[in-house]
């Protein structure tokens, strides 16, 4: 907007209306390009009803008082610019500029408190509200009066909005009849909105929950049907937009929510921006499947399509599904950078579990720096093939016409990845490659331009690093996949280039439809939920097809088929059974995704002396002869190499063990006891935090 420095080009505006407010003017930039405020110019008689209509804005309701006022006489002054004024006043919202509640305090000027008739009903009801605006009327134009607006939102000096119907805090008097509402009942509540579910659904929901603490009574059902269409109010009237200004929007937001935060870099000369986000619950799952287990990467996320791409951090709970428990959203991928936050992420797990740590890292991108994890982690790191199949079926399906084409194309692709372990010269299955598909010119220019110049990398990282099983790499698929609905859909596309839009979709509709499976599937509950979130991988859905559906040929091991268990009359096809690189008839399988087809027949492969072993296993076999090939006779290393080799089996034993027993006290009674020192022996066990608390209430009181 253009900056005006004469009052004599700004218009003066009359509304229609009886009563107006903000929004039915035009507002002109006025001042200098260092410091400019936004302005209208109203006839003087219309001030009041102006105010009028400031005080009933619908989404926050409020009064205004003169904070502060100077008047001057006509003829005091001989020589004055077009904006001096006659009267000045000072209108502020009256939930301000004191705090009254949790963390504010008078001002520090004012030694009482003022008590003017306009001012907000009860002195609690002070905010911190910095709503104001300055009626001036002007020396020059006694007629006239010049408004400038300095903050026109109706929040608290961290910019989040501090009375009315979008303020979460906001109770009425009315607050000590509210039934008891836990942290469990309330995110419930939060997800189901967030996820569209209706109203009254969602009540009904809700009244079972307060009613194991409050019984059933009809003022409690009142009080939560008043919560629930609030709560959903605020919801739906909710937005990512807190500032026109992206990079002020992101700042808002984590003053807002600073404990669901673990990481912020804002971007400067020297610095990339890098944001972490983790909620309470989400290092509850961390700590809870992570800890001497898996955590896996979905890496580079929206690369293209988002301002920053998006990197999320997942772990597999109890039914081996992925589940996100942080997110980073940054374009940075320096080994100094990532760092940073990996040594923070881990802190935060072990100041919650002090023990905590994890037995291996997946990740899914070849140029992903291993150094900050391994140091970091101090653990294995393994690769998943699922981005790199996927993005080669996508484009084979796509850019190939022929179904019989497509086959051999991507059973080609498979074998230039299985030849770093059948010997064969990389460059040979490149070269074979190229001409036996010269005629698919789209495909292969996608390739060569594509692929060609890192596939080196790419080969050398599945062949140095153990490669992770196809159950972990369709969950991470699966959880790709749903991130992928959730935010790329065609009603959100203008917003995709914003940061504060991908933090609230994510921490609103993605975070609750996770805490609902994940509640759904713990306390048996919402059927129709739990059963979709079972649902939800491929690998699921393939253990439910029986083996007799399953038909191996002898006569051609490279043709397999799989009998439909909704209709008997339609058989998939899988091509090229055993291996990864397999090839489904089925509309899921076309659009780039592992079926269920493929996992359910390559288990039943794996039964077969015919058909070779996976990519996993061959590379763990190849990990397990490299270990006993490395040491040289009669050396240290091998001494050592034999020590950990048998630390390892016996790990591997115990694992067995306890998969196989029926009863875990038969193996607890075998354990060794392990005491501890004399003084700390009482708190073993226990968390640190309980620990903490209990040793300070036993202390004796000091006189």
């Amino acid at each position: 907007m253009e900056i005006v420095e004469s009052l004599e080009e700004i218009p003066v505006q009359n509304p229609q209306v009886e009563d107006f407010s903000w929004s039915d003017l035009n507002w002109t930039k006025f001042g200098t390009s260092e410091h400019h405020d936004d302005v209208a110019l109203i006839p003087y008689a219309r001030v009041d009803e102006f105010i009028i209509g400031e005080c009933s804005n619908a989404e926050c309701p409020t009064r205004f008082h003169i904070e502060r006022g100077r008047k001057r006489s006509r003829g005091s002054l001989k020589e004055y610019k077009s904006d001096e004024y006659l009267e000045y006043r000072l209108y502020w919202c009256s939930f301000g500029p004191e705090n009254y509640g949790e963390g504010g305090g008078v001002l520090p000027s004012r030694k009482y408190r003022l008590n003017t008739r306009n001012r907000a009903a009860r002195p609690q009801s002070m905010r911190g509200c910095t709503c104001h605006f300055v009626v001036k009327r002007l020396y020059a134009r006694p007629s006239l009066a010049l408004l400038i607006y300095n903050e026109r939102r109706h929040v608290n000096k961290a910019g989040i909005v501090c009375h009315g119907p979008l303020d979460r805090d906001a109770i009425g008097p009315g607050a000590k009849k509210i039934p008891y509402i836990c942290n469990e009942i309330q995110q419930q509540t939060m997800s189901m909105i967030y996820l569209g579910i209706p109203e009254e659904n969602v009540l009904e929901k809700h009244i079972e929950g307060i009613q194991r603490y409050c019984g059933s009574d009809a003022t409690v059902n009142s009080l939560a049907s008043q919560y629930v269409h609030k709560l959903g109010m605020i919801i739906k009237r909710s937005t990512h937009e807190l500032d026109l200004d992206d990079q002020a929007s992101i700042k808002i937001w984590t003053e807002r929510n600073k404990k669901s935060i673990f990481f912020y870099q804002e971007s400067s000369e020297t610095d990339q921006f890098m944001l972490g986000i983790q909620t309470e619950w989400q290092l509850q799952q961390l700590v809870r499947f992570g800890h001497c287990s898996l955590v896996a990467a979905d890496s580079t996320f929206g690369i293209k399509r988002l301002k920053y791409p998006l990197c999320t951090l997942l772990v597999f709970d109890s039914r081996h599904h992925a589940l996100p428990v942080a997110w980073i959203i940054s374009r940075s991928y320096l080994k100094s950078d990532v760092e940073k936050w990996m040594k923070i992420l881990l802190q935060r797990a072990q100041s919650v579990e002090p023990g905590f740590k994890i037995n291996g890292f997946i990740i899914d991108d070849a140029a992903t720096e291993i150094d900050p994890i391994r140091d970091t982690f101090c653990c294995p790191v393994l690769f998943s093939l699922w981005r790199v199949r996927r993005s080669w079926l996508r484009n084979v399906v796509k850019k190939c016409d022929s179904i019989e084409v497509q086959r051999e194309l991507f059973k080609c692709l498979g074998e230039l990845v299985y030849s770093i372990w059948d010997g064969v010269d990389t460059s040979k299955a490149l070269e074979r490659l190229t001409q036996d598909f010269a005629d698919q010119t789209a495909f292969m220019q996608y390739f060569t331009s594509t692929w060609l110049p890192k596939i080196g990398m790419w080969l050398s990282t599945i062949k140095s690093l153990p490669l992770a099983s196809q159950e972990a790499c369709g969950a991470i698929e699966a959880y790709h996949i749903k991130l992928k609905v959730k935010l790329f859909d065609d009603t959100h596309l203008g917003a995709l280039q914003r940061v504060d839009w991908l933090v609230h979709k994510l921490t609103t509709e993605l975070h609750s439809s996770y805490w609902l499976d994940r509640y759904a599937d713990e306390s048996d509950s919402f059927q129709n939920v739990k059963e979709e979130y079972i649902a939800s991988t491929s690998w699921h859905r393939a253990m439910e097809i029986p083996d007799s559906a399953v038909t191996l040929d002898n006569n051609n091991i490279l043709v397999a088929k799989v009998q439909s268990q909704k209709d008997t009359n339609i058989t998939r096809v899988v091509w090229n059974p055993g291996s990864e690189f397999a090839f489904c008839d089925c509309a899921w399988s076309l659009q780039g995704n592992l079926c269920k087809h493929i996992i359910k027949v390559n288990t039943m492969c794996e039964n077969h002396e015919r058909y070779g072993d996976s990519m996993s296993l061959r590379s763990f076999k190849e990990k397990l002869q490299n270990i006993k090939m490395k040491p040289m006779d009669d050396s240290i290393a091998l001494d050592l190499s034999m020590a950990l080799t048998l630390q390892m089996f016996d790990q591997i034993k115990q694992l067995v063990r306890f998969s196989r027993v029926d009863d875990i006290s038969k193996i607890v009674n075998d354990l060794p006891v392990k005491w501890g020192c004399k003084k700390s022996r009482t708190t073993i066990g226990i968390p640190a935090s309980i620990a903490a608390f209990t040793k300070r209430k036993t202390q004796k009181r000091k006189r």
